[in-house]
């Protein structure tokens, strides 16, 4: 059975962003879509609450599964929908569904409602522990915004796929993910590579610089190689550029329809493993965000 595209929901306008990108997701995936609202305060086994207490929330959770699954249905009845409602703390539950799901889908910054999915530390924990990729949706990011304005109806074509490349490698994953979504949504990749001269006390030297800089275009063009011929159909733009990782990256990936990142999954004794480049492109980035995991 295939894995699912996995959307957490709570209310909000960002969870709605999030499921309505998660649906056009799951199509271009031919992936079934399971939609989820996780919180304390439902009956363990989802049957009907008994005290008044309990029965809010309970219904609460069902009628927000229930207008956004019959909402998504009518603009895409071809898609397979499910949905569940989870008597678990959030981050918990939604970390517990990236086991099993091909993609998580969250809002990005949602205020979340009471026992809701998206509250800020609730979706940092996810990000930093998710086993699959995970994708933040900005509110009021719709499907007209993946693709260029146009006029005298020419084709309208997909915005890029912006990919930051890992300088430290072993981000193959990463650069796959964004090479398959640049693939489903016959999109350009927009491959960043960002470096910078180390510090030192002196002025840095005009020949080391430029050493540097025809190093990282190497880099580069050695590391996208393999990808070029394993998706030839897709465009591929190089960017290479010297500054901070987060705010070049950033804006180079202003007008983009998504934004690939990746995250360590080293072992860490506490705390989340969000990198900080990915951390300040999360909260910054405009378009939809896919963190994806690798070693």
């Amino acid at each position: 059975m295939p894995r699912p595209i996995v959307a957490g929901i709570d209310g909000s306008r960002e969870a709605r962003a999030a499921a309505e990108w998660a649906a056009r997701e799951a199509l271009r995936r031919q992936r079934p879509l399971r939609l989820i609202h996780a919180g304390e305060g439902l009956p363990p086994d989802g049957s009907a609450a008994t005290l008044p207490e309990l029965r809010a929330p309970q219904d609460l959770a069902q009628q927000v599964l229930r207008t956004t699954a019959e909402q998504l249905t009518d603009c895409h009845p071809e898609l397979m929908l499910t949905t569940v409602q989870v008597c678990r703390p959030p981050a918990p539950a939604l970390i517990s569904e990236t086991r099993h799901a091909e993609l998580l889908v969250l809002g990005n910054q949602g205020l979340g409602s009471v026992g809701g999915v998206l509250v800020g530390s609730v979706a940092r924990a996810t990000v930093g522990h998710a086993a699959c990729p995970l994708v933040l949706v900005r509110a009021g990011f719709t499907a007209a915004d993946e693709r260029l304005p146009v006029h005298d109806g020419a084709l309208v074509p997909s915005r890029d796929v912006t990919l930051a490349v890992d300088a430290a490698g072993g981000c193959e994953g990463v650069v796959e993910f964004a090479f398959r979504e640049a693939e489903l949504r016959g999109a350009p990749v927009r491959a960043v590579y960002v470096w910078h001269v180390p510090f030192t006390t002196a002025m840095p030297d005009p020949e080391h610089r430029a050493a540097l800089r025809a190093e990282a275009d190497r880099a580069l063009v050695a590391l996208l190689r393999p990808w070029r011929e394993k998706f030839p159909q897709v465009p591929v733009r190089d960017s290479v550029l010297e500054g901070r990782p987060a705010y070049q990256v950033g804006r180079a990936a202003r007008g983009a329809g998504l934004l690939v990142v990746g995250r360590r999954t080293r072992r860490r004794a506490v705390g989340s493993r969000t990198g900080p480049v990915a951390h300040a492109l999360i909260h910054h980035a405009a378009c939809p965000v896919a963190v994806v995991p690798h070693d």
